[in-house]
């Protein structure tokens, strides 16, 4: 049985400044640090890790290390797992698109792929790289895997494991740190775990933006 535990990266300085990221290089804020390590020691606590991967941006990279350290397992980067690309809209902040934008940004919640963003990723270019990773890993000799990513790249995941079209993308709510567990065994896909934030139940926590 393969079973692959996704993580999304903790609070990034663009997450607690309500700015949307996409592509944009953010890097933790200190509240992201400590939200990493409680992660780092539930999964150690709670897995037998064997592989970490992770998005080359920087939010989700440190995210890794913390964990890696924790874990004593190399961190893989891989641009296949990086956020969607939201064109115009990286940098903007969500006050400003809810004040000039806002029903379009609702019917992009809604479905993305009928109502995409301007200038956006195409969003079968986002969905085929994450397909792409997705087979790998399922190739892959070891059996626990964790990928540390973005909203949009973990919850684009969980939409290709269990057979389900991308316009579903963000009714799959990711808070930072939140983890899922898809497990595999011969062909039946099973969703173990969906955004569990139980390690941050200690931690004074605050919601941000789904980008």
């Amino acid at each position: 049985m393969k079973r692959i535990i996704l993580v999304r990266h903790g609070e990034s300085e663009y997450n607690a400044k309500r700015i949307v990221q996409g592509h944009i290089d953010t890097d933790l804020t200190p509240a992201g640090i400590v939200q990493a390590r409680l992660a780092a020691e539930y999964l150690k606590e709670n897995f037998q890790i064997d592989k970490i991967y992770s998005s080359d941006l920087r939010r989700a990279y440190r995210t890794a290390v913390i964990i890696s350290d924790i874990l004593e397992l190399p961190v893989i980067k891989d641009q296949r797992i990086r956020e969607m690309n939201f064109g115009q809209w990286e940098g903007r902040t969500y006050e400003h698109i809810f004040q000039t934008d806002y029903e379009t940004f609702q019917k992009w919640l809604q479905n993305p792929v009928a109502c995409p963003l301007p200038s956006q990723e195409e969003i079968s270019q986002f969905e085929n790289r994450l397909k792409s990773f997705y087979q790998d890993i399922l190739e892959e000799e070891v059996e626990n895997i964790l990928v540390v990513g973005h909203g949009g790249s973990i919850q684009g995941l969980l939409c290709i494991a269990c057979g389900m079209g991308m316009e579903n993308l963000w009714a799959l709510k990711h808070s930072n740190t939140g983890i899922s567990v898809i497990e595999v065994a011969n062909t039946a896909v099973s969703i173990k775990m969906i955004n569990s934030t139980s390690h941050l139940d200690s931690y004074k926590q605050k919601e941000n933006p789904i980008m």
